[in-house]
């Protein structure tokens, strides 16, 4: 099993502000040297809540591309995209881009999105969200794993369209979607390398959550053991504060010893890849 960590990448008065460059770097940096599998950035444009200040947070695609270059060994990874915000085939592109940067070290978390204020401040439609995932998918895999794809969609297009030059992997590199719903779960199934469910704590809600996807995968005539789990895990410094958000449902804390027995948990039950 892999063990990755997520960087900070927004806003946190918590931890002193906004994190430069040069702060994230670093963080990458001492991932790397301390052995873990991957780093990881989420994708967002902002987050404003009711009764609370915009939050800001940097750009995924332009930090992603610096922490390929400035690292030698993680993997690097989006948990997750937020497919709506650029245009399928063009991510496609920069993706291929990214892995021949990276060496083959890019993981493609993709994902639907769910805060409509940063979709309304960036003039990004938020309606048939799983429509146009749907279509997006139907334009990024066939590129990524064949690189070519002609389509003509509802929402997206892509005709006679080619991905030249290749990236470093002849079958393209490996597309993790986040779902829960049925049908971004069948998505999930027909579409993915892998799939991502967050964020837990101790592991006792996987099994619900993947029974879910199993039956999806029956649904598309996919064998679930060929769909890689993984899972975003929330993690607690020993004296119980949160490590991240304050108001995440559940976490690991406790000992290094003890928070290392959980994760090993994860691992017994057949996990992939944790993103903590």
């Amino acid at each position: 099993m892999k063990i990755g960590v997520v960087l900070p990448f927004a806003e946190d008065a918590d931890a002193g502000g906004m994190p430069s460059y040069a702060t994230i770097r670093e963080r990458a940096l001492q991932a790397e040297a301390a052995g873990l599998d991957s780093i990881w950035l989420y994708d967002h444009l902002l987050f404003r809540f009711p009764d609370q200040s915009t939050v800001g947070i940097w750009e995924i695609w332009t930090v992603l591309s610096a922490l390929a270059e400035a690292t030698e060994r993680v993997e690097i990874g989006t948990v997750v995209l937020c497919v709506p915000f650029r245009n399928p085939a063009i991510l496609a592109k920069m993706a291929d881009t990214l892995d021949e940067v990276s060496e083959g070290r890019l993981i493609l978390g993709l994902g639907a999105g769910w805060h409509q204020p940063e979709f309304d401040a960036f003039g990004v439609p938020f309606d048939h969200k799983a429509a146009r995932f749907e279509e997006a998918l139907g334009i990024i895999t066939p590129l990524l794993r064949e690189g070519s794809v002609d389509y003509q969609g509802t929402y997206y297009s892509a005709p006679n369209c080619e991905l030249r030059p290749r990236g470093p992997r002849p079958r393209g590199l490996p597309v993790m979607v986040a779902s829960s719903g049925p049908r971004m779960l069948r998505l999930t199934a027909q579409y993915a390398d892998s799939w991502n469910t967050a964020w837990l704590g101790p592991p006792e809600p996987l099994a619900e959550r993947r029974a879910k996807l199993e039956a999806a995968c029956a649904e598309v005539n996919r064998d679930p053991d060929t769909l890689e789990v993984t899972v975003g895990v929330n993690v607690s410094y020993e004296d119980g504060t949160p490590a991240g958000d304050t108001e995440a449902p559940s976490h690991l804390s406790g000992s290094p010893s003890e928070i290392a027995a959980a994760l090993d948990a994860y691992k017994q039950l057949g996990v992939g890849h944790l993103i903590c």
